[in-house]
């Protein structure tokens, strides 16, 4: 059987070669999404219950882990109401856009080296100009919100939706802003080079990582640390929702299925957003010791490295999942006052004093 795929997989054209493994690659992108998606929301419920000192889902399966799956199931078959007074296809096409542009955003994100052959990167579309693509889809998923608003015809739901309308349009300014530095570290927009120029060490043990090299590309991150907590509605920015305003703000009218959507598509942009930021900021699949640094040539090490990626992504939802249960919410002045009069002159700073910085050592 084995001789018999072997033969089968050398018996492919190049082009039909590339089409198999892209498939199998968005294939299992996917599967890891949704499963860490369905996982996050229980290390959600876990951890807040050990800070709130209680014992969180404990019941279905050993440990409580297959409580996703008994929450997949009741929102599939719990009745689901559609008001009378809503628009019904905006209604229905809100929560779909909910997890589409996380989704699409997949592509570009490099989550490996290899798995030994070099004509296979773990990338799904190595785009020139990948953080540009990113940026575009990113910008897609206020229309979900803001959709929801709209189309549930009533005041909370239409006020959250106002609210993450404004939100997301400010932070994605400074956001977008924020990596400039980096790009004009690197010289290109491609996020395997960010990656590249992010080997080996720095004063003989530190991390090349773009968090340290400098105070520039330090700020950068800081930025767009506190631009990702914005974008993805969640705490202390989570005024599109603000149960103690607004009821829940956007998604009061939804239920079951739909519902569920909503809150796919927040984990699943968490989960993007935490990517994005190992890739920029943490070196990617790499780490610095031990040669891990270097593309994989061998499949255990291409495993590896998928998995140093899938760890720093872990911590990073850990982090986001923390300060949810710690920080409390902004008045929505605050929140405006921080994206428009401190974040977006800061980042506007930021590269500016990059740009005179590298102008500077070009002359050396």
């Amino acid at each position: 059987m084995i001789d018999w795929i072997n033969n089968w997989l050398n018996g492919l054209s190049d082009m039909q070669s590339l089409l198999l493994f892209t498939s199998i690659k968005a294939v299992a992108c996917f599967s890891i999404m949704m499963f860490m998606v369905a996982y996050t929301v229980v290390l959600e419920r876990r951890l807040c219950a050990w800070i709130q000192d209680r014992i969180g889902p404990n019941r279905v399966g050993p440990f409580g882990l297959l409580q996703p799956a008994a929450d997949g199931i009741k929102a599939f078959f719990k009745e689901e109401m559609t008001p009378a007074h809503v628009r019904k296809v905006f209604f229905t096409l809100a929560p779909m856009l909910a997890l589409i542009p996380a989704i699409l955003n997949l592509a570009v994100i490099p989550f490996g080296s290899t798995l030994g052959n070099p004509k296979n990167p773990m990338v799904l579309a190595n785009l020139n100009v990948g953080i540009l693509y990113t940026f575009g889809i990113v910008s897609l998923g206020v229309y979900s919100i803001v959709l929801a608003g709209y189309a549930a015809n009533s005041k909370y739901p239409f006020l959250g939706g106002i609210r993450s309308t404004a939100q997301l349009i400010s932070y994605e300014i400074a956001m977008g802003m924020s990596v400039i530095p980096i790009f004009l570290f690197v010289g290109s927009l491609n996020l395997n080079d960010v990656i590249t120029a992010q080997t080996g060490t720095q004063f003989g043990f530190l991390p090349n990582w773009f968090v340290l090299q400098s105070p520039m590309t330090f700020f950068a991150f800081c930025i767009f640390l506190v631009s990702a907590f914005a974008e993805t509605n969640r705490t202390p920015f989570d005024l599109p929702e603000a149960e103690q305003e607004l009821a829940g703000g956007y998604n009061v009218e939804y239920s079951a299925i739909k519902f569920a959507m909503f809150f796919m598509g927040e984990y699943a942009n968490m989960i993007l957003v935490s990517a994005m930021m190992v890739t920029l900021f943490f070196g990617g699949w790499t780490l610095p010791w031990f040669g891990l640094d270097q593309p994989a040539t061998t499949l255990i090490g291409g495993v590896l490295h998928i998995g140093i990626f899938l760890g720093k992504v872990f911590m990073f939802l850990v982090m986001f999942v923390w300060i949810r249960w710690m920080w409390p919410r902004f008045r929505y002045d605050q929140l405006m006052d921080l994206g428009w009069r401190r974040f977006i002159p800061v980042a506007l700073v930021n590269i500016l004093v990059t740009a005179i910085w590298l102008w500077w050592q070009s002359g050396k």
